[in-house]
Order: C-alpha cells, then structure tokens, then sequence
C-alpha cells in the first residue's frame, strides 16, 4: 500500500478497519515494510471471522484470481505506533527473538538493518544481529522464509555474510518422512526445511547456554 505523508520506523503497527466488512472494527497488524521502502505491507494470517471475509473479499483463494487497486476494498488505517523494538538501532549488538507468525515486527526490523548496513551515507552502531525465531510448525514457515532467504543472499554477495545471524528453530511439525529427508539431506549446503546456508535446529533454544556464549562473544 502507498499513501502520501505515511512514515513509519521499523517494527511499529497501525489498525486497520474494512468497512463493508465491519464498520465499527479496528485490528492490529504489524508492518512488515521497512522505513526505507517507498510503500507500506502487513501481512494478514486468514485465521477467524474477520481476517477470512478480508482475505475472501481481496480474491484469496477464489476464482477471481488477482484484483486491481480500484476493485480492492477501502481500507481506513490509524497509525503507526511505536513499538520499544526500535531500541535495537541504539546498541552494536541486537538480539532478537521472535516465536510462530509473532515473528512479523522482525520482518521491518530486520530488512531495516540490511538497508542501512547498504548505504554508504548511513553511519549505523548497529554492527551485528543475533535473530532466533522460534517455530512450532513448518507452516509459519511460508512466508518469512522468502525474505530470510533473500537478506541472507544478499549479504553473500555483498561480503557481510556474518551482519546478521540467523537461529531458526523448529520444536515440532516433523514426521517421519521429513526426517528421513532431514538426515539424507544432512550434508548438503542449504537447510531442507527453510533452504536457508544456515541450518535449521530442531527444538527450543538452550538459552542458559545462549545467553553466556553471546555474552563472551560481546563483553
């Protein structure tokens, strides 16, 4: 979405409202765009009343396939608000942890690190990003792993493969056909679940181990 005079820092979210849906309804969605880009995006899980006849009224998953703008419904927007995630531009070293579909504010934050971390006239304390995201099931995968994906080729291109580190850990959702394949697949390059260089590791993150590890990493 675009809409002139609309700024907003990473990781903040605004309330929307569809009126033909329900006139007196506001939801909460983060913004998974970043300050640097010239548009704004949420993504929208269809999962209840409200957010089904939102994503049945924009053509998903019917037969009118994709819509142009002027057959969109009108969407009221209040926002942004602030969120204390920007806090993470403040430090040198940033930890961010995110758990299922909870992992949207990351989506802003994380493509705002790799813009900056790019300009050349942007003078960023930020030097490294620690992101553990935390998945019960192989389905919060489906669209976050795209932009992981795309950050994680770009900065092996650009030589700053180690900027941000990812920690992508599935504590269940695996049968015993994926884990055939996880072990058949152990040596390859890319990860068999996310495609990602970075593996992924099944189960909850020790932090006890975590936490002082990072923290002589970083004195």
């Amino acid at each position: 979405m675009k809409r002139r005079g609309f700024q907003a820092e990473a990781g903040q979210y605004v309330f929307l409202q569809v009126p033909e849906i329900r006139y007196f309804e506001w939801h909460p969605f983060t913004l998974t765009s970043s300050p640097e880009e010239d548009f704004f995006s949420v993504h929208i899980r269809s999962l209840g009343d409200w957010t089904e006849k939102v994503a049945k009224r924009c053509g998903v998953g019917t037969d009118t396939g994709f819509q142009q703008a002027f057959e969109m419904p009108k969407i009221l927007i209040d926002g942004p608000f602030g969120t204390c995630s920007e806090d993470i531009f403040k430090h040198e070293v940033g930890m961010a942890v995110g758990a299922g579909i909870g992992v949207t504010p990351f989506s802003s934050i994380l493509k705002s690190c790799w813009y900056q971390s790019l300009d050349p006239n942007t003078t960023m304390k930020l030097k490294k990003v620690y992101f553990f995201w935390i998945c019960p099931e192989t389905g919060a995968f489906e669209w976050f792993q795209s932009l992981l994906a795309s950050i994680e080729e770009q900065m092996m291109e650009n030589g700053n493969g180690d900027f941000i580190e990812f920690h992508i850990h599935l504590t269940k959702g695996w049968d015993f056909k994926t884990a055939q394949q996880i072990y058949m697949q152990e040596e390859s390059e890319s990860d068999v679940i996310t495609g990602l260089q970075q593996k992924t590791i099944y189960g909850r993150p020790n932090w006890d181990e975590i936490f002082p590890e990072l923290a002589r990493k970083h004195p």
